[in-house]
């Protein structure tokens, strides 16, 4: 659910939802892996995806090996007991709540996306759980996260939360500020929680990769999906403004608290994205 380089709809345009006639982003990712939750539209936009950059299949998986490896140490090593993974999209194998709630029984989870049909979807894989909940939300609002916000009906706004934006600003557009976006979400939260968050990543006009990223972000931007762009390191490490950095700061994803030896990027593509852990100064968790 949220590790996916194929987020839900981009803002700026309506959620694909029910439509089947364009590609959802969640629906893309599902096709990625296999799922049967997908349709032609869905096909054909990573298939379009996949003509150069192959390896975007492993790029999901890495995702998912790093969404593991966060939660765990959130949950566990940290101690935070609640969580939002906000642009979620379907619900797969090992999701957010899983994990946390593996480590930490007590561990509550609120899905947020904006796609009125993976929001459903998720309601009602989840009913039996009740420290889980799957709202109905966009990000780009300013309001998502206001002391009214069916967020804190759930979550409790005076402790630590832990925030997930796995994969999912790279789909939101340079004129939707991006930066001042996750600026909301971390005034929104209390001290001592923190940020979580993949990025695609473009390393520079010099850099032997540079080409890939851009052509990949075309397709993902002209080839029936409308987001999905390649930023460089400082502008994703501007996303991270203000909080303490995690070591080992913005880095491949594998070499974020590695489980084993870290693990060489097997693809171009996978060596395209990037991972990071900020923390809000003031408060500790007591373990």
């Amino acid at each position: 659910m949220p590790d996916s380089p194929f987020r839900s709809s981009a803002p700026g345009l309506p959620p694909a939802g029910v439509d089947t006639s364009r590609a959802s982003i969640a629906r893309v990712y599902d096709a990625a892996l296999g799922g049967k939750d997908n349709v032609d539209a869905d096909r054909q936009a990573l298939d379009a995806i996949l003509e150069v950059a192959p390896g975007m299949r492993t790029v999901a998986r890495r995702n998912r090996a790093w969404l593991r490896r966060v939660v765990r140490y959130l949950a566990g090593v940290v101690g935070v007991e609640q969580f939002l993974d906000a642009g979620a999209g379907l619900p797969t194998v090992g999701n957010t709540h899983e994990i946390a709630q593996l480590v930490n029984p007590w561990a509550r989870v609120v899905y947020l996306d904006n796609d009125p049909m993976v929001s459903a979807h998720g309601r009602v894989l989840l009913e039996t759980n009740e420290d889980t909940v799957y709202l109905h939300g966009d990000l780009t609002d300013p309001g998502v996260l206001d002391r009214d916000s069916a967020v804190w009906r759930y979550l409790d706004r005076d402790r630590p939360v832990a925030v997930i934006l796995g994969a999912v600003l790279h789909h939101i557009p340079d004129a939707a500020d991006p930066a001042g976006i996750t600026a909301r979400v971390v005034e929104a939260l209390s001290p001592g929680s923190y940020v979580a968050i993949t990025h695609f990543w473009d390393p520079g006009e010099d850099a032997p990769d540079h080409e890939l990223a851009r052509e990949v972000e075309r397709r993902f931007v002209e080839k029936g999906l409308g987001s999905g762009w390649y930023r460089s390191r400082e502008e994703i490490e501007s996303f991270l403004s203000g909080l303490d950095l995690i070591e080992p700061g913005v880095v491949p994803l594998d070499e974020w608290w590695p489980s084993g030896p870290v693990r060489p990027p097997g693809s171009a593509e996978e060596r395209l994205i990037l991972g990071g852990v900020g923390r809000k100064a003031g408060f500790t968790v007591v373990q």
